[in-house]
């Protein structure tokens, strides 16, 4: 069977017009952001952009971090789908909605956090599901889900996958039930 062609990574405007586009900068003291669009203009060299819409912003160094396990995850998946690769170039980058929401997950773990830890919030977004991606996308965009607004659930994921490293014999604790623990207690 013949892979389909999809834009970015897996995004198919005759499909849906809902996905994330990634904005990479060329330079390096700029941010990479992350917009949630309903809308795709195949006739415009660059997509309409609304401040409202942007879900995350994190300085250069810390994407140079995420971006190689981003692509790797995400062409895993795409394969099993038949899909073509993705692959991150400078400038704007659609990603198939799903996607787009474990992607941003793991930008607001990190987007205030020491570089330091950033391989340990890796390897624990890389422990959780696929669907325990899109419900703490979920639970945390519906509270705290535009770019400025980092309380709340935004804290409580971060704290979740930068300070809750796997355990030496390669387990990881249930992230998700002590994120209803932290909820829970107020």
């Amino acid at each position: 069977m013949r892979k389909r062609k999809a834009l970015g990574f897996g995004y198919i405007p005759e499909e849906t017009q809902h996905h994330f586009l990634v904005i990479i900068p060329k330079g390096n003291n700029e941010s990479v952001s992350v917009y949630e669009q309903f809308d795709w203009d195949d006739d415009s060299e660059k997509q309409k952009l609304e401040e409202s819409k942007r879900k995350v912003s994190i300085d250069k160094h810390k994407w140079q971090q995420i971006k190689e396990p981003l692509r790797k995850e995400f062409n895993q998946r795409l394969k099993e789908q038949k899909l073509n690769a993705g692959r991150w170039i400078n400038g704007e980058v659609p990603v198939e909605r799903l996607l787009g929401k474990e992607m941003v997950l793991l930008m607001w773990a990190i987007e205030d956090c020491d570089p330091a830890v950033i391989s340990t919030a890796i390897r624990n977004w890389l422990g959780l599901t696929k669907e325990e991606r899109w419900w703490l996308f979920t639970m945390t965009n519906a509270s705290t889900g535009y770019a400025q607004n980092k309380k709340g659930w935004r804290k409580a994921v971060r704290y979740a996958l930068t300070e809750n490293p796997v355990d030496e014999d390669g387990t990881q604790r249930n992230i998700i039930e002590e994120l209803f623990k932290q909820h829970s207690q107020g």
